[in-house]
Formats: structure tokens, sequence, C-alpha cells
């Protein structure tokens, strides 16, 4: 059941991670964020007020709070190193190449590398032998499905996407330490600090980014209710599984916007991000028998 809950998480992500990078190209990334926050602060409330909670300690809202700033940090430099580029119709073509090559590929190997470390030497995650080759096939995998290359592994981009995923470990790792007779309140105070974090990360850029169409706005507060729904059905995940497992098969989200622009915008796959999707559904398959 773990497993399920975690590759549901993994796929509302990806789907979540597809339509804010739409969304993203038609109004100013900041507006998407912040309102991102914003909608999934208003759905983890709901949820939180849903869900049956035995008893709420301060230390599970503490862990959830964390989590959060983790979350706010991962999506600025995410957001950050995506939005790099020169100007103009340059910017917007140079800005997906280095998404695709760099930020993305970069986050999300070095995320699932430093949850499972921090899982196992700190938290006595141990493992079996089909989950560890399926932790061993999702590094690669997870970089060929990105477009992983060595093109600007220097410069910012590189750099954003490691802080980037400082971030998402952190908030995968923190929020799994919340005890289970607290519901889903650690997700709500996670939400609160999320948009905290992203206020004080993006002060600047909000200031200067234009105020979106009801509809754009509407469509950002649904992506990140989504979102928010997302790590709600991981931290039940983790829950009920290893917490290396679970971060990792939450973690196969980049693997559905590829599917999805190959099937909505018709784009086109490389032979490389083939590979990395069949690793990636080997991978799923490894980490849930496992």
């Amino acid at each position: 059941m773990g497993a399920l809950l975690a590759l549901t998480s993994a796929v509302l992500y990806g789907l979540v991670d597809f339509c804010g990078g739409i969304l993203s190209r038609r109004t100013h990334f900041a507006t998407v964020t912040v309102l991102g926050q914003i909608g999934g602060l208003l759905l983890a409330a709901a949820a939180a007020l849903l869900v049956p909670a035995e008893a709420v300690h301060p230390t599970d809202l503490l862990w959830g709070a964390l989590s959060g700033v983790g979350s706010g940090v991962a999506m600025h430099f995410l957001n950050r190193g995506l939005s790099r580029g020169d100007g103009g119709t340059s910017r917007l073509e140079r800005s997906r190449e280095l998404g695709e090559s760099v930020v993305v590929p970069v986050s999300a190997v070095t995320s699932v590398a430093l949850s499972v470390l921090c899982g196992v030497l700190l938290l006595g995650d141990r493992p079996g032998v089909l989950a560890w080759a399926g932790i061993a096939v999702t590094v690669p995998a997870l970089w060929l499905v990105a477009g992983g290359g060595a093109d600007g592994m220097a410069g910012g981009g590189a750099r954003d996407g490691l802080l980037a995923s400082a971030g998402v470990a952190v908030q995968y790792l923190v929020l799994g330490q919340a005890g289970p007779t607290s519901g889903l309140w650690p997700l709500a105070a996670g939400r609160v600090a999320a948009v905290a974090a992203v206020a004080v990360l993006l002060p600047g850029a909000v200031r200067r980014a234009r105020r979106p169409t009801p509809a754009l706005g509407v469509a950002a507060l649904a992506v990140g209710a989504g979102a928010a729904l997302g790590l709600a059905l991981y931290q039940l995940a983790a829950q009920r599984e290893l917490l290396a497992v679970a971060v990792v098969i939450a973690s196969l989200y980049p693997a559905l916007p590829v599917v999805l622009g190959l099937a909505l915008l018709h784009e086109r796959v490389t032979a490389g991000q083939t590979v990395g999707l069949v690793g990636a559904a080997a991978a799923t398959v490894l980490l849930a028998v496992g």
C-alpha cells in the first residue's frame, strides 16, 4: 500500500510539474510559485480538518514546518534555474534547454541520492536486495528521462539544481519524521512555512511580476493544491513504507511530463529518454516488490 501511495504521489507531482511549466511560460514564474504555495496551503488546511488526528504534537508540527521550508527553497532555486537565459525568444529557448539538460536532472538525481543516504545512514533504513536494485536503476533513469547532459554543468544551472535538490530532500525526509497520530496537520504547518519561505526568497520577483489573468491565477492555485495533495499522499506512504523507498518512488515524477509532452504537445522523445522511461518503470516494479 505504501508503494502505491508513493507512486500516486509521483503521478500527481509529474502532472503538477507539467502544468506548472506551461503556466510559467504564460506568466511570471514568481506568480506561479507564490499562488501555488497559497493553493497548497488552502488544500492542506482543508485536508487536515477532514483527516482524523489522534494527537497533534508540537514536534510533528515542527517537522512539518521544516519540510515546508525545504519546499520553498526547492521551488525558488528550481524556478530560478529554469528562468535563466539571455532575454527575448532566445531566453525562452535557452531556459527550456537549460532546464532539461541541467537543472531538472541535477535536482531530481541528487535529491534521491541525498534522501537514500540520509535514510540509510541516519534513520536506519535497510532496503532489501530488490529495493537496492530499484534505487540503483532510478538514479540513471531519472537523469536520462530529464534529458541530462554535460553541457553547462559548471554554470549557474547546476548550482541551482543542487540547491533545489537539497530543498527536495529536506521536504521529503523531514516530513517523514512526523508521527501518524498528527494526521495531516504537519502538512498544513509545512504549507504555512512554504508560503513564508517563498515570500522571503522572492520579494523582488513578486513585485516585478505582472498580475495574472483570473484564469491563470486559478490555474496556479490548482497546481499548488495538486502539489499539496501529492505531498499528503507521500506522507501517508512514508508511514507505511521504508522512507528511502518511499522517497525514491515519489521522486519518479519527472517521467510523467515527458510522457505528457509526447502525448499532448507532440514533442520528440530522445533515445536516452526512452531508455530512462523503461528504467523508471523497471525501478518502480523492483521497489514495489522489494
